[in-house]
């Protein structure tokens, strides 16, 4: 799971490898007192003016009277509907940077038209989402246990009981194919376009995208990837297990370092938290660095240590988005950045 830190860790989402760092007491990140686990039927909806209900992946049925228009979702959920032509009226999570621009995990929506219900870890404005007269909460889950990310634990009950049925989607444990097909049928269910030629031509494209990454990394099977996200004192190697985007690209054959489950064990299975002295642990010949604004960005990495590392030196560092925005649109470039990556880089490691 994304990891958000505690506070005096700066209390981002160091998600750093790949997933969401402690969801236990430090990152308990809230679900509904009836979290399941299970469950991927598409979800349904009559007419527009119809009854409307949608089962999520907790195996929980969320219904309304019609299909849901004040709708408030983590920002990563709203920006994937966006792509399909449903509006959130607000969302929570990071939004804005601190020039108050879109931060990177809002995709293309515009964040002037939405209402902010916090931007930061543990953040969740009641009052605002309460005046929104909220028709449906989404949020995706980190693990099995039907914890809806970024909902706060300590205000959750008083979040639920402002009525609104919530929707979990699962992005634990599974490729990204899985909660991509998920986002396209909550998206139907909401009134979205999922069938017009924009879609179908992202759809195409995010295909071309897997097969070109396939490809690449067949012909380069000797290519090591790590996956890394980096704080002021750690620099977090993420493992593959967990994370849907690694997942997926370790299916189409990409060859990433993975550490062991013990060096895993303290970030919850996802990641292992490394000093910087010793970032040098795992060679490897390219590294996605974690693109989320609350990690720290390669060019503002200092240590010395990471300047030495072989693909730093030889220009081999992209971008890696450990939350991917579920849209075709927004998942086919991911894969065709680190196909590109593979096919360009050179043995360093």
């Amino acid at each position: 799971m994304p990891i958000a830190r505690a506070t005096h860790l700066s209390r981002r989402g160091v998600l750093a490898a790949g997933g969401a760092l402690g969801l236990g007491a430090a990152l308990a990140a809230c679900g509904t007192d009836d979290g399941k686990s299970g469950g991927s039927d598409s979800g349904t909806a009559a007419a527009k003016s119809g009854p409307w209900t949608f089962k999520d992946d907790r195996g929980q049925t969320a219904k309304a009277d019609r299909v849901p228009s004040n709708i408030v979702a983590f920002v990563g959920v709203a920006a994937a509907l966006y792509d399909y032509g449903v509006q959130a009226k607000g969302v929570f999570g990071p939004t804005t940077t601190k020039d108050g621009k879109a931060d990177v995990q809002a995709g293309d929506m515009d964040v002037s038209k939405v209402t902010v219900l916090g931007n930061e870890w543990g953040q969740f404005n009641i009052e605002k989402y309460a005046a929104l007269a909220p028709d449906v909460l989404i949020s995706t889950m980190f693990d099995n246990a039907g914890t809806l990310w970024y909902v706060p634990e300590e205000s959750k009950k008083k979040i639920l009981a402002v009525g609104a049925p919530t929707v979990g989607i699962s992005v634990y444990d599974r490729q990204m194919t899985e909660p991509l097909e998920r986002m396209l049928a909550l998206a139907k269910s909401l009134g979205g376009d999922v069938t017009g030629d924009k879609v179908q031509q992202a759809k195409k494209r995010f295909e071309e995208a897997a097969a070109r990454l396939r490809a690449a990394a067949k012909a380069k099977p000797d290519i090591k990837v790590m996956a890394g996200s980096a704080s002021q004192d750690l620099f977090y190697v993420s493992g593959t297990n967990l994370s849907i985007d690694l997942e997926y690209f370790k299916a189409l054959g990409v060859n990433f370092v993975e550490p062991p489950e013990q060096a895993k064990a303290k970030g919850g299975g996802w990641y292992e938290s490394l000093s910087w002295e010793n970032v040098d642990k795992y060679p490897a010949d390219i590294i996605m660095m974690d693109n989320r604004t609350s990690a720290i960005q390669p060019a503002g990495i200092t240590q010395g240590t990471w300047k030495k590392l072989a693909a730093v030196k030889a220009g081999q560092v992209i971008a890696r988005n450990p939350e991917p925005i579920l849209s075709y649109d927004k998942c086919a470039p991911l894969l065709e950045d680190l196909a590109k990556a593979i096919e360009n880089a050179k043995k360093v490691s």
